[in-house]
């Protein structure tokens, strides 16, 4: 049995957000044809995700020196708890689904906090002499990404920052197998926007079924 986190960035639902609705269409059609797996939902709106604040550097910085956690703040203890949980879910995941839409050429601020809880030295990479290297090597990953216009090809894909910025991430990592689903001009040719959402889900079922 393999377990399938799946990530959301998004304040809307499946009703009024293309990106919500394909990511449900995947997760929909996923739970069909690997009902043996689990399927664990993070909505990154609902969710704690704390910022990399002065409370967690203190927090670290007391860990490091060799103060026992019983050493930190209430704050300190809360917050860099809370970044070990995000991180422990991440680590013991077989699969990874992020949903979001482009926001301003790259996606909503509560998703880099995610990215930035996650990176965590020992767990999702480690240093060595010739620099970091990724841990997470037997993963693969899927973003969903809405963009209103078209951005996957000609000069507005070197724009698109969001989709771009996960796969560095997820290459820091050491996940080799990294794709993108993408719903895109719907904004840009409304009387169209109907059509490019059915067939995004469309391939958001087909693809789930061999993810």
């Amino acid at each position: 049995m393999a377990t399938l986190l799946y990530i959301t960035a998004h304040p809307h639902d499946h009703q009024t957000s293309f990106s919500m609705a394909v990511g449900q269409a995947f997760i929909e059609s996923y739970r069909e044809s690997h009902s043996g797996d689990e399927v664990v939902t993070l909505d990154l709106y609902k969710a704690d995700i704390p910022h990399i604040d002065a409370d967690v550097f203190s927090g670290w910085g007391k860990l490091r020196s060799g103060q026992d956690f019983g050493a930190l703040s209430g704050e300190e203890k809360a917050k860099v708890a809370r970044l070990g949980e995000l991180t422990d879910q991440f680590v013991a995941a077989d699969k990874y689904v992020f949903v979001t839409p482009m926001w301003n050429f790259s996606f909503p601020p509560v998703m880099k906090a995610y990215i930035d809880s996650i990176c965590t030295a020992g767990k999702t990479f480690r240093y060595t002499e010739q620099g970091p290297v990724g841990l997470l090597t037997d993963k693969k990953a899927l973003h969903i990404q809405a963009r209103g216009g078209i951005y996957s090809e000609g000069p507005a894909a070197q724009m698109e920052m969001g989709h771009r910025y996960l796969g560095v991430i997820m290459q820091f990592f050491g996940i080799p197998s990294f794709d993108g689903l993408f719903v895109e001009g719907h904004n840009q040719f409304q009387d169209r926007a109907q059509q490019i959402k059915e067939d995004a889900m469309a391939r958001a079922r087909e693809l789930a079924r061999t993810f």
